[in-house]
């Protein structure tokens, strides 16, 4: 992307988050909790013992997996079930000035 289209691009980006009220703060916060939310538990005991996945199998699961418990028994769910999202407010595309630019497809090929 040249300098022209990357500053269009920023400019537009600024001006969408103050019409949203987004700062500039809220998105570096949900920057930094990205890798928090990837660590996530993905074995639990009926204790509530966890582990990760990462890093040396920890003793509970490999004593349970010795007296013949499946490791798929201690898996949680690959995802929890998304909450509802409050229904948002309507954008007018009207003005949109990559409209009909490659910048706004989908598939930018």
């Amino acid at each position: 992307m040249d300098e022209r289209k990357r500053d269009s691009m920023i400019a537009y980006l600024r001006h969408r988050m103050e019409e949203f009220g987004i700062k500039p703060e809220d998105l570096a916060a949900v920057l930094a909790s990205e890798p928090a939310a990837q660590k996530a538990e993905r074995y639990r005991s009926a204790s509530g013992d966890s582990w990760d996945g990462q890093g040396e199998m920890p003793q509970w699961l490999k004593q349970a997996i010795s007296a013949g418990q499946s490791i798929d028994h201690f898996e949680l769910a690959a995802k929890p079930a998304p909450a509802p999202q409050p229904q948002k407010k309507h954008v007018d595309w009207s003005n949109d000035p990559f409209a009909g630019s490659r910048l706004a497809r989908p598939n930018n090929r």
